[in-house]
């Protein structure tokens, strides 16, 4: 298994490579990302993970220009999610999702299916059921949890 690449971030908003021992920009930490490569970015003085917010960067200069996968609409009701009770539910739903979605991305690229001519409408219609159905047991799951977690307090009082 290889090491985790560290990529350092300076206060002047450089990142250093420790691995090449060299300068790099966002454009290179997209092409680790492209790659699969592990890596993590951390500030250079104080050694707070700035993973997360570089990555949102690079997403962020990838929806000003092209084509952005995220409408005002679903930034909207993402932005609304926050400090909401069901925030962490609906963060892994989206984890779950975005799985799911890459399984049966590859599963559509995979030669067989090209042969057999596999239908991208009736693959997405699948993928959609399979949240619906993922979404449903997540919420039962959650309510369930609740439902236990007021019980047990109301015994213990």
């Amino acid at each position: 298994m290889s090491e985790i690449r560290v990529i350092k971030k300076y206060p002047n908003r450089r990142l250093y490579d420790t691995q090449i021992s060299s300068y790099i920009t966002l454009n290179d930490i997209k092409d680790l990302v492209m790659s699969y490569s592990d890596f993590k970015v951390i500030d250079a003085k104080t050694n707070e993970d700035l993973t997360r917010c570089t990555l949102m960067q690079i997403i962020s200069e990838e929806e000003t220009s092209g084509h952005p996968i995220l409408t005002s609409e679903i930034l909207k009701e993402f932005v609304r999610f926050y400090g909401d009770s069901m925030q962490a539910m609906m963060s892994r739903f989206l984890e779950h999702s975005v799985k799911l979605f890459m399984e049966k991305r590859a599963g559509l690229k995979s030669p067989l299916n090209t042969i057999l001519g596999a239908n991208p409408v009736s693959l997405m219609q699948n993928i959609a059921e399979q949240n619906m159905d993922s979404w449903k047991k997540s919420a039962k799951t959650s309510v369930t949890e609740d439902k236990e977690t007021s019980t047990s307090s109301i015994s213990i009082g």
